[in-house]
């Protein structure tokens, strides 16, 4: 059983979608919450206090602990100001959960300079930010021998790791949010932190338009369905484990197994012209085939 009690997290993009059923998941589980939310639209334009409040306050009416906080996670300033929010409130961070997006989805030929670099900014440098300053904060109090099991938890998307068409930015930014949770999981290690990440599948203010409706009593894109997962790799319960990625949709989990080495040939020479055009094919030909690219149901590598 996942127990977050005497833990202290701060859940990014909580106030509301999925990272309002992270928040609430956790302090059901005994954790002391930090509710960030700068309370923007699913575009990213907007700010209101309220949504982080709302949240806060439904935990508090529930029994639990938990404060607001509206500081831009994609700002290295705001970053900081978050991670010492955890600290004078609560007395210390044990997790973080990086979970802040904004969507703005076009095809690339179309796509601004503004729309690719604000989805950027908000995903990969709203992880990259927070993560710097509460692994800086862990180092310190591993160094002082204060150490305890940290964890971060992060969120990217099968659009960055399969592909989506309309969303380059969006899912650039998912699948270097990948990238950055396996190599943070290799560099923070020795100091007792342990990094993965979730690839939600579920119906939110952020899929609008993009998921059918459910029919009948269970939604296989329930937005509740990903917070066990979350609760679970944010406390001890999940072990040692760390470096991972797991998708979650409705009543399926699937452990994601990103870049891995696949069918290859050596030769003791460089590969000359005839031989390049002699391999590559029959490689291919064995290799996985990304179920979402052009020509893939039709059998080609």
């Amino acid at each position: 059983m996942s127990d977050a009690n005497d833990r202290v997290v701060i859940v990014t993009g909580a106030g509301g979608g999925i990272g309002r059923f992270h928040a609430l998941d956790l302090a059901a589980h005994g954790a002391a919450v930090v509710v960030n939310d700068m309370g923007v639209a699913r575009d990213g334009s907007g700010a209101s206090e309220s949504m982080a409040e709302q949240v806060a306050a439904e935990i508090r009416a529930l029994g639990g602990r938990a404060v607001a906080d509206t500081h831009d996670v994609s700002s290295m300033t705001g970053a900081e100001a978050l991670v010492n929010r955890a600290i004078d409130e609560f007395g210390r961070l044990d997790t973080l959960v990086n979970n802040a997006g904004i969507i703005r989805d076009r095809t690339v030929t179309n796509m601004t300079e503004d729309e690719w670099d604000d989805v950027i900014r908000v995903h990969l440098k709203g992880t990259f930010a927070p993560t710097h300053h509460a692994a800086n904060h862990w180092r310190a109090e591993h160094r002082a021998g204060r150490a305890r099991p940290w964890c971060i938890v992060n969120t990217t998307s099968t659009s960055g790791l399969l592909g989506n068409i309309g969303q380059a930015n969006y899912g650039a930014a998912k699948a270097g949010i990948a990238s950055f949770t396996v190599i943070t999981a290799m560099e923070l290690h020795r100091y007792g932190v342990r990094v993965n990440a979730v690839s939600p599948g579920a119906r939110t203010r952020m899929t609008e338009g993009l998921i059918d409706d459910a029919e009948g009593a269970f939604d296989p894109f329930d937005p509740a369905a990903i917070s066990p997962f979350v609760t679970w790799l944010g406390t001890d319960a999940s072990g040692d484990v760390t470096g991972q990625v797991v998708g979650v949709t409705g009543g399926t989990v699937t452990v994601l197994e990103g870049w891995r080495p696949g069918p290859s040939e050596s030769r003791e020479h460089l590969f000359t012209d005839e031989e390049v055009a002699e391999v590559m094919p029959k490689l291919l030909e064995q290799a996985y085939v990304n179920p979402r690219l052009p020509g893939a149901d039709s059998g080609q590598g």
